[in-house]
């Protein structure tokens, strides 16, 4: 990418602050969109006119706040106390529910809450030498992460190919006496089912064991739409052995990002979530999370956000949400070659394909091409690649263009035919080992496929995700790391 500003961030004059704004728009002119509804993954949109305005301007209010010490910023504290009670109430906690003393934090995404989860759990067993957390297989790639941050054996549970859940007994069996947390999706992000929480919490209760409902993705969401009338399965506080949930609220309760918000039944299964250190001549360090300095500015926009669209504004927009859920898969259903890996039950769309003339990665290429941003996923076990949309209140307007594009966007592919990768690449990539894969052989490598070089990613990926779709998962992991790290090039 070419410097706007000639020498790198840093000019050796200062700027104008027009111009210093011109150059960031001129960046961002190459992003996908963020509004319009045609992107089904990483934002959410509600299209409500004026609520980006209320959130700067909040964020504005609060940007130089300090989270580290509420004393010195009570404002802080309120917003924050504020969003975790709105948190709780909708997840079945507070007064008078079954859940009276939920407590919670606000962490700066659900990576981070799940973290922390995975963490509180740990430390409340100090007993243990070699802890362990079972997850569905389907179970956010977060708990991976935290599992190799914290040092915690990771023990999956497979998912029913037809399903896309895991089985209670299966949960059951992996839970061992080194277990300190069995976790549970709602719903799952890559194909938007809700596991079987009441099942998963009661078996972890009679073990003995914390139960962590990731609903991180849904828990915004769901609420609403059992509200209106849909058949949600029972997965908050109101389910027994339920210990701890998340709900990120940059996604659907439609904040800046990022904040997430982490529940924890009661305040003593709360407590190991803590680091606090006085052992240094400094100040006495109490992180209820992983950041100690935490700017105020995403906590005021989510507190303003959440006061101004209030409930009536989270059911309509879970309404609109719920209608083009049913537009979209409609027309998936519609469209030959395509079928729906699970009937919607939450808010996405996830569709694979029966044709094997029809390529999905070529498909999303072409919808690309035609202006919709999807997002697609690779096979795993028993389950084909296939097409994930996360569907928010924006793209309601947008439905009925999408069947047509979809229809037009499938003939093409179709016409273009599957990726054939040369017979060496396929071998290449299937029998390598990630200790193979020097960075020289990466370059090289992906130098072919249009990687690197400075040039960005290249605009058509079906050859990129053809490739890491034949190579075992260690052998992706490493590819996509070596690629990124070739995109992720200082400008001087």
């Amino acid at each position: 990418m070419t410097d706007p500003a000639g020498a790198g961030a840093l000019p050796a004059e200062g700027l104008p602050a027009t111009r210093v704004l011109d150059e960031i728009r001129a960046l961002r002119a190459a992003d996908r969109p963020t509004h319009g509804g045609r992107l089904f993954a990483y934002v959410y949109d509600p299209d409500v006119a004026g609520l980006d305005e209320l959130a700067q301007a909040a964020y504005a209010q609060s940007a130089h706040v300090n989270g580290l010490d509420p004393t010195a910023f009570p404002s802080l504290l309120a917003m924050e106390n504020a969003l975790v009670g709105a948190a709780a109430r909708l997840l079945g906690g507070g007064p008078g529910t079954d859940a009276p003393d939920v407590v919670g934090s606000v962490t700066g995404g659900g990576t981070e809450s799940l973290l922390l989860a995975v963490k509180a759990a740990r430390d409340a067993r100090p007993d243990l030498a070699e802890p362990r957390i079972v997850v569905p297989a389907s179970a956010h790639a977060a708990f991976a992460k935290a599992a190799h941050y914290l040092r915690v054996a990771l023990d999956r549970v497979p998912v029913d190919p037809v399903t896309l859940r895991p089985a209670v007994d299966a949960v059951a069996a992996a839970i061992r006496p080194e277990t300190v947390l069995v976790v549970a999706s709602a719903p799952s992000y890559a194909h938007g089912v809700v596991d079987p929480v009441a099942g998963i919490a009661a078996v972890a209760a009679d073990a003995g064991v914390r139960c962590h409902v990731d609903a991180c993705f849904g828990g915004w969401a769901l609420p609403w739409l059992r509200r209106l009338g849909l058949p949600v399965p029972p997965f908050d506080f109101a389910v027994p052995g339920v210990t701890s949930i998340s709900v990120d609220l940059h996604k659907y309760a439609y904040t800046p990002k990022g904040v997430s918000v982490l529940l924890h039944r009661d305040a003593a299964r709360r407590a190991p979530q803590f680091f606090a250190y006085a052992d240094w001549p400094g100040y006495t360090m109490v992180n209820p999370v992983i950041a100690s300095t935490r700017s105020g500015g995403p906590i005021a926009a989510a507190y303003a956000t959440l006061r101004h669209l209030g409930e009536d504004g989270y059911l309509r927009l879970a309404a609109s949400t719920r209608d083009a859920v049913a537009g979209l898969a409609g027309a998936v259903r519609a469209t030959d070659g395509l079928r729906l890996m699970a009937e919607p039950e939450s808010t996405v769309v996830c569709f694979t394909a029966d044709d094997p003339k029809l390529d999905l990665f070529v498909l999303v290429d072409e919808l690309t091409a035609r202006g919709w941003h999807t997002q697609p996923q690779l096979r795993y076990a028993d389950l084909p690649a296939s097409v994930h949309l996360t569907v928010t209140a924006a793209v309601a307007p947008r439905v009925a263009e999408f069947a047509p594009a979809l229809a037009d966007a499938v003939a093409a592919a179709r016409a273009a035919g599957p990726v054939a990768l040369p017979p060496e690449l396929t071998a290449l990539a299937g029998g390598l080992t990630p200790e193979a894969l020097t960075p020289e052989l990466v370059a090289g490598l992906a130098e072919g496929l249009g990687l690197g070089g400075g040039a960005g990613a290249p605009e058509k990926m079906a050859v990129v995700n053809t490739l890491l779709d034949a190579a075992p998962a260690p052998v992706r992991e490493r590819l996509l790391a070596e690629f990124v790290g070739l995109l992720q090039r200082p400008t001087w």
